[in-house]
């Protein structure tokens, strides 16, 4: 694929995703309310029009086959109005629409991954024909017996009329005539579709039989001979010719000489300038009959001033690349004002540059942010997610549910919401399926709302985003999921050592489930562990409560961004460890009165109250160094989540702002991250500092000591 194919495909699929995101929150915000407004029948018919058409410009079949009934469907309805469905009908459609989303995401991602796209769709498009005959009062036809697509047979070289059956239009110069194809139904609305789309494209011509979008008698007329279209110009029948070849159900369709101007040849120049005579604006209203309304803003929209368009949309690794550059540009600022070279200069002279390297420092702090800021996005788009999931959940565990969002407009940098989203879903489908009572009379014994409500939010801190699912369901039961636990072999020291935190972390390993049977939602002993996996791999941390009765509440805390963060640099022997300041707790020196030991003999000390192992860095990474006494050294009091211990380290040497770097490929067969290494990064004297990772290294240094 060339790079303007590739630009085109990556231009479609950021579009379809967006107008299908869009769809998706409609549909939810509207099955709430219990119906579709005007606005939103309009909007979908113009999401559809969108789609069938970037897909069919595309090639892409099967999604330009469903937009494009779809768009039938919801020109009926606009046509009719809404509130000519009754409730059965608008419930129907509602779940029609669902499935047809899903149906269009489908075939997306299969676009997206490469994959070869379905090539029978006829089951489905019968099923969208269907209710628009049900609706319609039309007779519905069997599934599957949806007619094919096809381009329309054309012929455009200009023939005689001869057939008896040409309308009588004394001031056409030619017609064109229009067959569709058999069996589709409601001929008289398709006509009239066909006849609205040409209207659109500002072309001036009469339509024969006139009132066809309101006479559904016309549908016989048009199934025998077609409809026919009058032209006052051969310019003007032509243009629609070609508009014709986009249109779907047409079987064929011929350019004909209107009866009367075939015989006389040399007054045809004459017959140009007729529309411009009173004749011709007279004869249009009344070939329209009952005009429709539709025709006539597109004409009013195209003289309209322009609209400034305030967004762009930009590849994602041209932001990377952006933020990569100001990484660079944060080192090399770094080591420019922190070159030893600067110490010859005058005092003025160094006053004077250092005066500038705060202005170059302040700048730079500027574009950071912007960089940074550029890669933030809502977290709104995942959480509307959820609230289709909890729609589907709730038909289908017959559970009555509601979803309350807080904090949808959160930004986070666009890397962890794309890793963050599985975690996420996983969660809301566990207080669906495993959270909410199953009997609504077991809620009302307790004293609850009958409805069961999952409540997810999202807010900010200084570095961090907390998302939180929390539900008001059964709660979890310590003792059943150590029982569980057991059964599965998955405890690794005796039940009476587990405490309450610990037992509920049990439901993150591998394999746990407390689901009898599999089901659709659960019950493979996969999902928890993803969602502690994936936070883990964008540096966050997850953390379960849950109280017997009352509910659950899972919290994550993830950082904003992973590219730059705030470190503290600290010194190992020869080597140099950054610590996030979002980890550390404290610093201090202790003497060797301070030191405990606990009954495994390993080192502990007492900070508020509280005794925390110590790890000596030097020991776990097998570093050389001089500093071996804990009173010669620095402890690093660090923690994360609901875990605390302290580092033993020889200095400290201050807070500094780092660009994180990952380590090469051919590093990965290490595994570096399961030492507690997140990645490295260059200082500003061109040294390397290893960025430790706490939660991994609190796991290899103590639990799986």
């Amino acid at each position: 694929m060339d790079n303007g194919m590739e630009g085109m495909l990556d231009t479609y699929l950021f579009e379809t995703n967006s107008l299908l995101d869009r769809l998706d929150e409609m549909l939810v915000n509207d099955e709430k309310l219990g119906d579709f407004s005007s606005d939103d029948v309009n909007e979908i018919f113009r999401i559809m029009h969108t789609i069938k058409g970037s897909s069919a410009m595309m090639e892409f079949g099967s999604l330009s086959s469903i937009a494009h009934h779809i768009e039938d469907l919801f020109f009926y309805i606009r046509d009719k109005g809404i509130e000519s469905l009754d409730p059965q009908h608008k419930k129907e459609l509602f779940n029609l629409m669902f499935r047809s989303e899903d149906s269009l995401r489908g075939q997306v991602e299969k676009v997206e991954s490469g994959e070869p796209l379905d090539t029978d769709m006829d089951s489905f498009v019968a099923e969208i024909n269907n209710f628009l005959k049900k609706i319609s009062g039309a007779p519905e036809e069997a599934p599957g017996k949806a007619a094919e697509e096809k381009a329309p047979e054309s012929r455009t070289d200009t023939q005689s009329a001869n057939s008896e059956n040409i309308p009588n239009d004394k001031s056409a110069v030619c017609f064109i005539h229009v067959f569709l194809e058999e069996g589709i139904g409601m001929e008289n609305l398709r006509a009239f579709m066909i006849v609205n789309a040409l209207k659109e494209c500002d072309l001036d011509f009469r339509y024969y039989p006139e009132n066809m979008e309101a006479d559904s008698s016309t549908c016989s007329v048009i199934v025998e001979d077609g409809f026919f279209m009058a032209f006052d110009s051969t310019d003007v029948a032509e243009k629609a010719c070609d508009l014709l070849r986009t249109q779907g159900h047409i079987r064929s369709y011929d350019l004909l000489e209107a009866p009367q101007a075939a015989p006389p040849e040399a007054p045809l120049p004459q017959a140009a300038p007729e529309p411009a005579q009173p004749a011709a604006p007279q004869a249009a209203p009344s070939a329209a009959g009952n005009p429709p309304p539709k025709t006539q803003p597109p004409a009013k929209q195209a003289t309209s001033a322009p609209i400034k368009q305030n967004l762009i949309s930009v590849n994602l690794m041209k932001l990377d690349s952006l933020m990569d550059i100001v990484g660079e540009i944060v080192i090399t600022e770094s080591m420019v004002t922190s070159s030893s070279e600067l110490n010859q200069l005058s005092r003025d002279a160094y006053d004077n540059f250092m005066k500038s390297a705060r202005q170059l420092r302040k700048l730079t702090d500027d574009l950071q942010d912007i960089a940074m800021s550029l890669r933030m996005v809502p977290i709104s788009g995942v959480f509307q997610k959820m609230s289709r999931i909890v729609r589907d959940m709730k038909q289908k565990l017959g559970k009555d549910v509601r979803l309350t969002l807080i904090g949808e407009d959160t930004e986070v940098d666009k890397t962890i919401v794309d890793n963050i989203q599985d975690p996420i879903m996983h969660m809301v489908r566990n207080a669906m399926d495993h959270g909410i009572e199953e009997d609504v009379q077991e809620r009302i014994a307790a004293g609850k709302n009958p409805q069961g409500e999952i409540i997810l939010s999202a807010s900010h801190t200084s570095n961090e985003v907390i998302i939180s699912i929390s539900d008001d369901g059964m709660g979890m039961n310590p003792d059943k999921l150590l029982a569980k636990a057991r059964e599965k072999g998955l405890l690794t020291k005796p039940e009476s050592d587990y405490s309450k935190k610990e037992i509920l972390g049990l439901v993150m390993l591998p394999g746990f489930s407390t689901n009898q049977t599999v089901t659709e939602f659960s019950g493979r002993g996969v999902g928890m562990d993803v969602v502690k996996k994936n936070v883990e791999a964008v540096g966050g941390v997850v953390a379960l409560s849950s109280e017997e009765g009352k509910g659950t509440t899972f919290t994550m805390k993830i950082p904003l961004t992973l590219a730059i963060m705030d470190g503290m640099k600290v010194t190992v022997g020869s080597s140099i460890f950054t610590i996030p300041i979002a980890n550390i707790r404290q610093s201090f020196k202790i003497t060797t009165s301070e030191i405990i030991h606990d009954e495994s003999g390993s080192e502990m000390v007492e900070r508020m109250g509280d005794f925390y192992p110590i790890v000596r860095l030097h020991q776990f990474y097998n570093i050389q160094t001089e500093v071996t006494s804990l009173e010669d050294g620095i402890l690093m009091w660090v923690e994360t989540s609901e875990r605390s211990f302290c580092l033993f380290v020889d200095e400290l040497i201050g807070e500094q702002q780092i660009v994180v770097k990952p380590f090469p490929a051919f590093l990965n067969c290490f595994e570096l991250k399961n030492y507690g290494i997140a990645g490295c990064s260059i200082l500003g004297d061109g040294n390397i500092t290893i960025i430790l990772d706490i939660p991994s290294l609190h796991a290899a240094a103590l639990e799986n000591a």
